[in-house]
């Protein structure tokens, strides 16, 4: 698998469907819906099916071959 990306949220949680946009993993919610749906998406190395599944800093997210980290905002 490649690197894990370093993808900073805004919160304290984010929900899944709305990370895997905002990180790039995918184009649209209703593509989140799909994937999602389908078992592509893993949350810790396991596979999640829960589109409001709630993220936390320090969780990772894979789909496609492509891992993404949740991070806290950067620091001004």
């Amino acid at each position: 698998m490649a690197d894990t990306v370093d993808v900073p949220i805004q919160d304290e949680a984010i929900k899944l469907g709305q990370f895997l946009k905002l990180a790039d993993l995918i184009e649209s919610g209703a593509e989140a819906k799909t994937v999602i749906a389908a078992g592509l998406v893993r949350v810790n190395d396991e596979v999640e099916t829960r589109r409001g599944r709630q993220l936390e800093v320090g969780d990772t997210v894979a789909l496609a071959g492509r891992q993404v980290r949740v991070t806290a905002p950067r620091r001004r």
